[in-house]
Parts: C-alpha cells; structure tokens; sequence
C-alpha cells in the first residue's frame, strides 16, 4: 500500500437500478441522490475499506450531467460506463481499488486489473420492506 487514499470506483447506472424505486423517471435525479448519498462515504469509508477514500461516481447517458460535489468526484462516461470503470481501475497505480457493481463481466473485468469488486448493497442498503 502507497499511503493514497484507496479508489473506490462506483458503477452509477448499476447502483441506481438495484433499488426500484422509480430512478427510471429521472435518471439524472437518481445519480445526484447516490452521489450525495456517497459523500460521508469519503471520510468515513465502507465495509472493508477504512477511510478516508477517494470516491469516483462514473455516470452515462441521461446522467451525464451530474456534477462532482465535495468528497465525490463524477466521471462522465463519453461511451461505456463500464469502459472506463476498468480504465480507471487500470490507471490507479500501487493503491488499493475497490469497484462498486453487481455486474458479473464488470466485475472479472476490473478484476483483471487488481481491483476488489463489491455488490450496490455496500453503498446503497435497500429500503425497508412494506408489507
């Protein structure tokens, strides 16, 4: 370990859509409501992963304009969310990476690269049931 920060990478559109909560109304909404929901994340860290963190939120599509806010830094994707999830993976040097992602491909993807792979539920707890 270098003494950086670790990298956790989160996979938006993967995160977002494990919950169905209507994030499919308003998908740019959705991103900024994981983005905030991320930022104790930052000093605090996640299962597994001690903080303080360096979190990258990499959003697509209708999320692209989401803006990076203080403690989270959010990556557009011109193309392939998951291209550049594995290219910055790739890009992260001697420190640890953890990659948020329920996607099987993504996860042996980022993988490949040295990273650790963890499902939505690290980050996003799903609500409480109505019954």
């Amino acid at each position: 370990m270098t003494g950086e920060r670790a990298l956790v990478i989160v996979d938006a559109a993967n995160v977002v859509g494990s919950v169905p909560d209507g994030w499919w109304r308003d998908r740019r909404g959705a991103a900024e409501r994981l983005r905030d929901s991320l930022v104790p994340y930052a000093a605090e860290g996640l299962p597994g992963q001690a903080g303080p963190v360096e979190i990258v939120l990499v959003v697509e599509g209708a999320a692209r304009e989401v803006a990076s806010v203080q403690g989270v830094r959010v990556e557009a994707a011109p193309g392939s969310g998951d291209d550049l999830i594995v290219a910055l993976a790739a890009a992260r040097g001697a420190r640890s990476c953890l990659v948020v992602t329920a996607d099987r491909e993504l996860r042996q993807r980022a993988e490949a690269h040295g990273a650790r792979c963890a499902g939505p539920r690290t980050v996003r707890p799903l609500p409480p049931r109505r019954d």
